[in-house]
């Protein structure tokens, strides 16, 4: 057999899509001004894109490939804008990521409810472009907690799980429609391990209750990133919280975990707590310009194989690759598989 690949969520966006602003404020995608478009026009425009993303990661060979969140801004805020209570034009500032970002940011001014169905059609629009599976991601409650203001509940582990049970309707909604990857992210995990141990596990369990057995319920969380390529001068989560996670998510109902590995290598010793859950390992940066080599990577890749069986490791970018534009996201995807293949 060969190690499967997957991406982790978003890809560079064409051109055509309108302008939309990233997490931070340094990285915009788009060129188009969404003023420009009628609905009708922005909605054939991230349609194309995420038929297009899609086909390129299956022709690059990637075999789980993601709709590249083509109409999301930032993947936080694109779901709150689909549930109740949240007001995205009412800003509060918060200090966020364990104190290491401070931002105005979208509040939660009445409780979280899901609305009408709208990742289905995501999901839809991507898979009719391809006969592999395609994953959709939805960010986790610790996430949204810490990305986002609450005036209504001050208790973060009451909201979480308010938050857990709005974002269970759309994932069952997935799983209803057929989709059989659903990703729900939580690097905040890696930020908040406390808050993750005490409460973090149980709501992100929340979040896949009633998602049959035949959908692949994954997790993923990385230590943090820049707001622009190759910055170094940054702050990074605590690698050793991995260590700390590991176990509880191995027992936990999440079927994969998603963690970095390329950015900054982990005692593959790790691996070993992971008996038999399925680890995404990435194996290449996604704040870097730097294009790995096909033999760095396989050679990663078979240190890992040293800890864990081929059947439950898939090779991955340590991240979305929304930062690299298309020509390096190619490349980098491309050494990526060529090095899957290989081992």
């Amino acid at each position: 057999m060969r190690l499967l690949t997957t991406c982790i969520g978003s890809y560079p966006k064409p051109p055509y899509v309108p302008r939309l602003a990233w997490m931070h404020e340094d990285v915009e995608t788009g060129e188009v001004e969404d003023e420009a478009l009628s609905p009708e026009e922005r909605q054939a425009a991230f349609d194309r894109a995420t038929r297009e993303v899609v086909a390129e990661q299956v022709a690059i060979g990637i075999d789980i490939p993601t709709d590249g969140e083509m109409r999301r801004g930032n993947y936080i805020h694109y779901h709150c804008s689909h549930l109740d209570g949240f007001e995205p034009d009412t800003l509060t500032e918060c200090t966020m990521r364990g104190g290491a970002w401070t931002a105005e940011v979208p509040t939660f001014t009445g409780k979280a409810a899901a609305r009408e169905p709208f990742l289905v059609r995501d999901w839809q629009i991507a898979q009719a472009a391809t006969e592999k599976p395609v994953k959709i991601t939805v960010p986790g409650p610790l996430t949204i907690a810490d990305s986002t203001a609450n005036v209504v509940d001050p208790d973060r582990r009451s909201w979480c799980a308010a938050l857990a049970d709005a974002l269970n309707v759309e994932i069952r909604r997935l799983a209803d429609a057929g989709c059989r990857h659903i990703q729900v992210d939580e690097p905040l995990f890696a930020r908040l391990p406390d808050q993750a141990l005490d409460f973090g596990i149980e709501t992100l369990e929340r979040c896949f209750h009633g998602v049959p057995s035949d959908v692949t319920r994954t997790m993923h969380m990385c230590c943090g990133y820049p707001d622009k390529l190759d910055e170094t001068d940054y702050v990074k989560a605590d690698p050793k919280v991995y260590r700390r996670l590991a176990s509880a998510l191995e027992t936990s109902i999440v079927d994969a975990v998603s963690i970095e590995d390329a950015h900054r290598h982990n005692d593959l010793s790790l691996l070993d707590t992971f008996s038999r859950t399925t680890v995404i390992l990435g194996v290449v940066e996604i704040a870097s310009s730097r294009v790995e080599t096909v033999d760095e990577i396989a050679a990663r890749l078979r240190a890992a194989l040293d800890r864990i069986d081929a059947d439950r490791l898939v090779a991955a970018p340590d991240c979305g690759l929304i930062m690299l534009g298309s020509e390096l996201a190619r490349a980098k995807l491309a050494r990526l598989v060529e090095a899957a293949r290989a081992v």
